[in-house]
């Protein structure tokens, strides 16, 4: 007589070598893919419908505009940043990464810090002439 725990370990392990789908499925990758997958679907725990498709509840990141077609708004400002003087940047309609790459020319041409916040480009100092100068180089022709 036998030894039912080494019966049953015999029986998987020529389960998991002879079948393809049970290799399958012990793959991890593919388990914690689909695990992932889960963890963004928001508000849906099932759908019955097969057209439907789970967002994951981030927005969409909008096209980069032309060059010629952004309308870039520059001002200055002081107020709530401990009396430090910046120059804003508004009004740039594009991926994330673009704007942080305009940003960084920005921040080159200037000599001095800056950054992304909320969409717009802030860089530090009062350096709006300079700055409209630059855009109006780079190709950004509605500059103001």
């Amino acid at each position: 007589m036998t030894d039912w725990k080494s019966a049953l370990a015999a029986l998987s392990t020529s389960m998991e070598d002879d079948s393809p789908k049970a290799h399958a499925l012990s793959c991890s990758p593919d388990t914690s893919r689909k695990q992932v997958e889960r963890t963004k679907r928001v508000g849906v725990v099932y759908s019955t419908n097969p057209d439907y498709h789970y967002s994951d509840g981030l927005p969409e990141e909008k096209a980069t505009l032309p060059k010629n077609c952004q309308k870039l708004r520059l001002s200055m400002e002081r107020a709530g940043r401990g009396g430090k003087t910046v120059t804003l940047v508004k009004g740039f309609v594009g991926t994330e990464a673009d704007c942080q790459a305009l940003c960084k020319l920005l921040k080159q041409k200037c000599g001095v810090g800056g950054s992304v916040k909320d969409g717009e480009i802030i860089v530090q100092g009062d350096h709006r002439q300079r700055l409209a100068e630059i855009l109006k180089q780079e190709g950004y022709t509605q500059t103001k």
